[in-house]
């Protein structure tokens, strides 16, 4: 069981930001909104506190986690920070993205955020309450998704009610994520950048700001990373990719104009067929239809461009978990 004091889902006002912290500087956890994903946040320089996190989320101990700064500059503490990671903050940070690099010698970091590991991740989130919760602390947050390690990412306050045991949790309602798929994970700690985990921000993007030269061996396994995980994304029905056809018993997960179906339960990623609201609706959506009476989870064929590679990730993720469950 967590060591959580009971404080339930609350609005976002400066009294309730500033209690918050409060209970983070006692030691215990608080959730919170991020453009991502909702994250499960403690004192990343406490042990203990840490220590919750991984038992709250049933998370194993040898999986990273990110720490999330105010700015990379207060980050410059814990890690060291070379000139590419100055340059992506220039374009990206705050933002979806997480950076890999290596801690300092004296950084105040628990050694359960990079699982005994001389890197670590950092994340600087780009969403007014988060920035205004880490403004009021003297430390950083070790903030993983708020769900139980393998299930779905929430991007609600209610989706995190119904990811992990929220009984004698703290939950700051932002509303819901503007972007909806976890940032972006850049290793940075070697000769090149190495894209550990798709998100939000594609190596497209990044490479025509940043004029980056990516090793060859990108989405490698990298066992410094956080979020590296067994399982992921791990529904408890079936998913069914490209599907131009899908059974009444079906559930169908649509992009753009749906093709001519009988199933009783549809949600449309995006009418328009724009893959950043398709990102944002993604993970609320294959949710609410893991809910329903029906036997799969038809999804519709996802451009595999821009964030779009990313969404694709995901689904592939969430049937080769939902098929080793």
């Amino acid at each position: 069981m967590c060591n959580l004091m009971h404080y339930g889902i609350v609005p976002p006002t400066t009294e309730n930001i500033q209690r918050a912290a409060e209970k983070l500087a006692k030691g215990n956890l608080v959730v919170f909104p991020t453009e991502t994903v909702y994250g499960l946040g403690g004192n990343a320089y406490d042990d203990n506190a840490v220590a919750q996190i991984f038992s709250c989320k049933n998370r194993p101990e040898f999986n990273p986690l990110s720490v999330c700064y105010g700015s990379l500059k207060q980050a410059s503490a814990d890690v060291f920070i070379d000139e590419k990671a100055r340059l992506l903050a220039n374009f990206f940070l705050p933002g979806p993205i997480t950076l890999l690099l290596k801690k300092k010698p004296d950084a105040k970091l628990s050694w359960l955020c990079s699982a005994g590991l001389e890197t670590v991740g950092i994340r600087v989130p780009d969403h007014p309450v988060a920035q205004a919760l880490l403004a009021y602390l003297p430390f950083p947050l070790a903030a993983p998704s708020a769900n139980q390690s393998g299930r779905i990412s929430p991007t609600s306050a209610a989706d995190v009610v119904d990811a992990m045991e929220t009984e004698s949790l703290c939950i700051i309602d932002g509303g819901p994520c503007k972007i909806g798929i976890e940032s972006t994970i850049l290793d940075l700690t070697g000769s090149s950048p190495i894209i550990v985990r798709l998100g939000a921000i594609g190596k497209d993007e990044i490479s025509a700001k940043c004029s980056c030269l990516f090793s060859q061996n990108n989405l490698e396994n990298n066992s410094n990373a956080p979020t590296k995980q067994l399982k992921h994304y791990a529904p408890r029905k079936k998913i069914v990719l490209n599907c131009g056809t899908a059974d009444k018993s079906d559930a169908l997960l649509a992009f753009g104009t749906p093709f001519s179906n009988e199933c009783a339960h549809v949600l449309n990623l995006s009418v328009n067929g724009d893959l950043r609201e398709a990102a944002a609706n993604l993970f609320a959506m294959i949710r609410q239809l893991d809910k329903t009476d029906a036997r799969h989870i038809c999804v519709m064929p996802i451009p595999n461009i821009g964030i779009g590679i990313s969404i694709n990730d995901r689904l592939q993720k969430a049937v080769d978990a939902s098929a080793s469950s």
